[in-house]
Parts: structure tokens; sequence; C-alpha cells
């Protein structure tokens, strides 16, 4: 009996280390980070947890004023996956809850602000601009790429050596994990060669790789300040700060652009062109016309795509 106790508390706990093992694994790094900082924000400003819903609401209220609908909406879902595991009604996610929101985006409630995207005839100025340097060949790999896979941040970053396999024809990507493929079940895309363009992807990872010395381990590397490609994988806020760098460098208004620039300048370019839905969505992983619209920037008629 003493000897079967202490096997089930040892098994007990070994379980309750996987459990928690396994939670941690079913978000991201970044996820985690932003969920902790929001509920620091929310213990700073009196809550506790468990909260009530009152308690929510209040504080959802109180923040009106100063943060967007959508920082607000970040914050409860950070509070609805602190509540996730305990039993009865999350809190965050109850009729009181959802009332506020609701009126609170009838009141001040704005249209969340798109990057500009990154066209071709401005990502070629942009390409242009980028020195012969590590990091010039770097970043003129990095945007190349994200323009032509039409890759989201984290998918871009998240490429490592091996994910690439060229052919006659260019190259062929595996997205590993997608924000639509969470349980990272990986998809491939294609990336066509072309000779006679300053904005061939192909060509500019290629010297990219060759420069960088890896074969491999991640694609794009951080460079110190002495011009050595270390081991650490970018970030997806890296992929913005060099876009908003780069763009500036062209002579564009950085703070119009972003690292969605890219993704949303393949979509609108190829809707421009008349390339037909399901080709832009088979590239971009988008499961409808209505995603797909999103990413299609200031152009009203356009906007008709995700209405077919």
């Amino acid at each position: 009996g003493a000897s079967r106790g202490m096997r089930c508390a040892t098994d007990c706990s070994l379980s309750k280390d996987l459990v928690s093992t396994f939670v941690r694994a079913s978000l991201a790094d970044s996820t985690r980070r932003a969920y902790a900082a929001d509920l620091s924000h929310f213990f700073d400003w009196g809550g506790r947890l468990p909260a009530k819903p009152a308690s929510i609401a209040a504080y959802l209220a109180a923040h009106a004023g100063t943060l967007s609908i959508a920082t607000l909406e970040r914050r409860r879902a950070a509070l609805a996956k602190a509540h996730a595991f305990a039993s009865g009604e999350n809190p965050a996610r109850s009729a009181l809850v959802n009332a506020t929101m609701r009126g609170m985006k009838r009141m001040k409630g704005r249209p969340q602000r798109q990057a500009m995207p990154l066209l071709p005839e401005d990502l070629a100025k942009v390409v242009r601009s980028t020195g012969r340097d590590l990091t010039g060949q770097r970043d003129r790999a990095l945007l190349l790429i994200g323009f032509w896979g039409a890759l989201r941040r984290s998918e871009l970053v998240g490429l490592d050596v091996t994910d690439l396999v060229p052919d006659k024809d260019g190259l062929s990507l595996m997205v590993r994990r997608s924000k639509t493929d969470p349980h990272g079940r990986g998809h491939r895309i294609k990336v066509a060669l072309n000779r006679s363009s300053r904005l061939c992807a192909v060509r500019a990872v290629a010297v990219w790789m060759k420069a960088s010395g890896h074969s491999s381990g991640p694609l794009f590397r951080a460079i110190d300040r002495h011009g050595n490609v270390g081991p650490r994988r970018l970030s997806g806020e890296a992929v913005s700060v060099i876009v908003k760098q780069r763009t500036e460098a062209a002579g564009f208004d950085p703070r119009l652009y972003s690292g969605h620039s890219l993704r949303a300048g393949y979509v609108t370019a190829h809707a421009l062109a008349g390339v037909a839905e399901w080709r832009i969505r088979r590239q971009t992983g988008h499961t409808s016309n209505v995603m797909l619209a999103r990413y299609i920037r200031d152009n009203p008629e356009l906007v008709a795509i995700g209405q077919r």
C-alpha cells in the first residue's frame, strides 16, 4: 500500500510535469511573452486571478481612452487564456465582458491601420538601395524571398537552410509552421527563377547563403557590428525593422511600412495583374477569398475579390 502510494505520487508528479510541458508547447514563445506582459498590466492595475467578469470589464473600460481596441482585445485574450483550464464559465468571455467590448467598439473603435504594400516597382528601388556588404546581401535576400514567397514574418524567419530545395525552375520552400498550421504539418511553395530581373529572389538567396557560409540552421541570422554572422535566428520583429530601415534608405516614409508589407505587396500586385484568386491563395495559404481580401491595400475595385 505505501509503495503503491509513493509510486502514484511519483507518477502524478511526472504527469503534471508532462502536462505543463505540453501546455507551454501549445503556444509560441512570442505569444507566451505577449500574454505575460498583458497579464502583468492587469496585475499592475489591481487585478487578481481568478478574476470575476465585473473586474475584467472594469479593467477594459478603465483603459478604453488610452489603449486601442486591438490592444484591449489582446488583453482580454490573455485573460481568457489564463482562465482556460478553470471550471465553469470563462470570465473573460462572459456576457458582461462581451457587451463591454461591443460598446467600446461602437464608441471608440477605429479601423486598424494597415501596412502599405511594397509593390514590385517600389521594391526594386528598395533593393537597389541595399549595399553590397554582408548585411545588404542578407536584407536583399530577406526582402525578395519574403515578397515572392508571400511569407508572414514568422514564416520568413522560421526558414532553415535545408528548407530550400533548388531545381531548374527556382526554389521549393518548406514552410514548416504558420499561423494557419499551428500543428506544424508544413507545406511547400514555389519561388521561380528570373534571371533577367533585379528582383530575382533565387539569385539573392544564393548570394546570401554563399556569403554567410552556413549550410544548415537558420537561413536568416543576426549580424554583429563587426560584420560577423552569428548563430541566432532573426526575430519577426527584426523583419519589420529591416523593412522600415530599407524603405527609409530608398526615400520612402518608413512609418507606412512593416513586415506585413511584403506579403501584402505580393497579394496586391498579383490581384492588380488579374491573377486568379485560387492561384494567389495557393502561395499565401489563405483558406478563403475573404481572408485574402484583407491583404489587398488601397484599391476599392480589388476589395471585391473577397465578395465573390
